[in-house]
């Protein structure tokens, strides 16, 4: 790895950016983030620089201000890009799908006529597994063809990834990371998740009742097809999802091709029911967590989790954090927050 390697983080105060940030800075690579702050708070950037004890640029911008971002890339010379910025709520995406192809599409877009311009030719895409549906085959791997997604969050995905596919013709060096479930919180207790309003993901829906910012977590559905009737999914903690993408800008690095794209699953390949979450965070914290089993939820998939061969052979990558470490990190960060510590 080239020492000082500048690297462009869009998003770079969000809950994945932030923790990247942290990674790339104990790595030795030059960081600039960049973030809108819609969505995310200034302070998660201060905790950073406070975890690492290193100076890194940050700047406000929207990546669908075209001239921000030309101003951004006319005053820096970046090696390498990796792209957060999106919104990244299945339900509101439901509720506001044009908002979403919007945003998500549209940013990617403002951010690669960038790139090509100023010859920047690295870049990480940050993708999801919602791109493969409900898989046929579980464990699910990188070959698993793309269905009709069940959210427009998850076309949002998949969009993109087909244009990234098209550019990569163009020069454009790319390694999408196809995220499966990401939970938990920088060990340190300095930054972690902040969702805006009512979680729409669940491990911030479990602390926050557990801190009583929530009255009782509801389970959706337990006459699944798994184990326990509850869906299962991979649940992998947010330092082992930020740690992958320094692996990946290492392998762009490492590569002669030109042209390049390339997909990765980001999981721990265990499956883990919602229940097992439930009863392994009252297990790890103990504190009691008042829940109640309701009905399905429209749109959730039955059962999904990685095969993480491919990442761990080409990206020399493994999750080192377990279930019961990234709840204590996540407990951890809400008590934090709530002042219970």
């Amino acid at each position: 790895m080239k020492k000082k390697n500048h690297v462009l983080v869009t998003g770079g105060a969000g809950y994945i950016g932030a923790h990247t940030v942290i990674e790339l800075l104990n790595a030795g690579y030059e960081v600039t983030a960049i973030d809108s702050l819609e969505r995310s708070e200034i302070r998660i950037v201060e905790g950073v620089k406070s975890i690492t004890g290193k100076e890194f640029g940050f700047h406000k911008v929207d990546c669908l201000d075209e001239s921000a971002m030309e101003q951004v890339f006319a005053t820096h010379r970046f090696d390498s890009v990796i792209h957060f910025a999106a919104y990244k709520s299945v339900n509101e995406s439901v509720e506001k799908p044009l908002l979403y192809y919007k945003n998500n599409l549209g940013s990617l877009m403002v951010l690669l006529d960038a790139m090509k311009r100023y010859q920047v030719r690295d870049l990480i895409f940050s993708s999801s597994c919602t791109v493969y549906g409900q898989p046929d085959q579980i464990p699910v791997d990188e070959s698993a063809p793309f269905k009709k997604a069940e959210s427009p969050y998850g076309a949002s995905k998949q969009l993109c990834e087909r244009i990234l596919e098209d550019v990569a013709t163009e020069g454009i060096r790319v390694v999408s990371l196809r995220y499966f479930n990401p939970i938990g919180a920088h060990p340190s207790g300095l930054i972690g998740e902040l969702p805006i309003g009512v979680p729409n993901n669940l491990v911030p829906y479990v602390t926050q009742t557990a801190a009583g910012v929530r009255q009782q977590l509801t389970v959706f559905g337990n006459d699944y097809n798994t184990t326990d009737g509850s869906c299962l999914r991979d649940f992998i903690h947010v330092c082992d999802v930020a740690s992958a993408h320094v692996n990946a800008i290492d392998f762009l690095q490492e590569q002669k091709s030109a042209k390049l794209f390339e997909a990765f699953n980001l999981g721990t390949g265990v499956g883990v029911s919602v229940l097992e979450l439930v009863k392994k965070f009252i297990e790890v914290t103990g504190v009691n967590l008042n829940y109640k089993i309701g009905p399905r939820r429209p749109g959730d998939v039955e059962k999904v989790y990685a095969d993480p061969k491919k990442v761990m052979n080409g990206l020399k990558w493994k999750a080192k954090y377990d279930l019961g470490q990234s709840l204590q990190h996540a407990w951890q960060w809400e008590k934090k927050i709530r002042g219970l510590v």
